[in-house]
């Protein structure tokens, strides 16, 4: 493999706390060299001009959907896979909602295969195979992330029998997690006890699915305003403050998912100052909108857990950049045409994200001044990986290439061509979007 000196890189490297200019060697898939000039070159060395681009770790995505197996229709393996690259992530993890669901070591062996397959596949396969991520020859290329995947925690997702975790834990899953609320509080204490020796992560999404009722959007004013049922905060801080009670009682290490109110991160900040091994993350969307985007009825802004009102919105920015909520994930969520095209409260809820939320929350958050390059990036690559017990190599000599290339400025048009999801099901379907990503290394 041909050696690359990415000349005066900005790099943003949240492993060290660094925010710096300089020349990076990579060579072999391991970082050779970082210094302010590099002029003693191997031979053939690809030199590329990076003034005004970002060199950071790779993105890690907590937890997102997959289409296949089961819903090709919305998403393959493949496209999934070429989304998250294109969007700058190196790992991702998806959640068992698949079909059939991944709740035994038979389905986990069966994924395992399918990604073997898709790998072989001509030149579409493996961390070593290469796609050409922009139209223009002159552009890098990128590898495919590293996928991993949730095992569930009960069958069928049904919230009502365990599954057999110490042989999922031993089949190869990243964690447990049904992304589903689980509403039996005894069940899952017995899944806090039973998961101590087992050292794997696990996440809960918390909400009270009777508090919640038909609600489809946070309860507010802006509810009120545009006749849209109102799903109350307590749905979710109820339930988190239950949460909390069984890992005091417990002491297991959990992660809570979807965080998306102001209580939420009250309850959360509480619950760590005490010292409980609590980690928390919200999505990508829920730090960029609020209840007021909803004015246009889009049901690709139909959320679980729905946005949330300005003072949620505020309170979860604060909260990513003091550490309170430990990271940004993308719940990426595609969905067909023809599932988002009804009226708001009977389209399935979620959106896709994996390509859009670097850019996006790059220029509404870093480029606005609200976070520093740092603690956005820190959201997105170190902390997730910490969330996941999961190590990140900083960007120095000697360690692993695992890295995203950024360009802030590159503008690229959101629509089909552009894409490298199957789903379209996004609210910025059409627009002009500033930042794309160049390339991402794979170890």
């Amino acid at each position: 493999m041909t050696s690359e000196l990415l000349q005066q890189v900005r790099i943003i490297d949240p492993v060290s706390g660094t925010d710096q200019v300089a020349d990076v060697l990579i060579d072999a898939g391991c970082i050779q060299s970082v210094a302010n000039s590099i002029s003693d070159l191997p031979q053939d060395t690809h030199i590329q001009d990076c003034g005004g681009l970002v060199l950071g770790t790779g993105l890690i995505d907590l937890y997102s959907h997959s289409g296949e197996p089961g819903f090709e229709e919305r998403e393959t393996l493949s496209s999934l896979l070429q989304g998250a690259a294109a969007g700058g992530f190196t790992r991702i993890n998806i959640l068992p909602d698949t079909s059939p669901v991944i709740d035994n070591p038979a389905v986990v062996a069966q994924f395992g295969e399918k990604m073997q397959r898709h790998r072989g596949q001509g030149g579409q396969g493996g961390r070593d195979s290469y796609f050409s991520l922009l139209s223009s020859p002159s552009q890098l290329s990128v590898s495919f992330p590293q996928l991993n995947i949730w095992g569930a925690i009960t069958l069928d997702l049904a919230g009502k029998q365990m599954t057999e975790l110490a042989d999922l834990a031993t089949a190869g899953v990243v964690g447990f997690a049904d992304g589903q609320p689980l509403e039996n509080t005894a069940l899952v204490r017995r899944v806090l006890e039973y998961l101590q020796p087992l050292g794997k992560p696990v996440a809960f999404w918390c909400c009270d699915r009777q508090l919640k009722s038909n609600g489809v959007m946070r309860e507010g004013s802006d509810s009120l305003r545009f006749g849209l049922s109102g799903n109350p905060a307590a749905s979710e801080t109820s339930a988190i403050a239950t949460l909390i009670e069984l890992v005091a009682a417990t002491r297991t290490p959990v992660h809570i998912m979807r965080v998306s109110t102001a209580r939420s991160v009250e309850l959360i900040a509480s619950a760590k100052k005490q010292g409980l091994p609590i980690t928390a993350s919200t999505t990508w969307m829920h730090v960029l909108l609020d209840t007021e985007a909803l004015k246009s009825y889009n049901t690709n802004l139909y959320l679980e857990p729905p946005l949330g009102n300005p003072n949620d919105l505020l309170a979860l920015r604060q909260a990513v950049r003091t550490g309170i909520i430990d990271a940004i994930a993308i719940d990426h969520a595609p969905y067909t045409y023809e599932e988002k095209t009804v009226a708001f409260a009977e389209a399935p809820p979620g959106a896709i994200g994996l390509e859009l939320a670097l850019p996006l929350l790059w220029q509404h958050l870093v480029e606005t001044g609200e976070f520093s390059a740092l603690q956005l990036w820190q959201a997105l690559s170190n902390r997730p990986a910490e969330c996941l017990k999961q190590n990140l190599s900083a960007i120095a000599p000697g360690q692993k290439a695992e890295l995203t290339l950024f360009d802030p400025q590159q503008s690229w048009k959101v629509d089909g061509q552009n894409l490298r999801t199957l789903s379209q099901n996004t609210s910025w379907l059409g627009q002009q979007l500033t930042g794309k990503v160049v390339k991402i290394w794979i170890p």
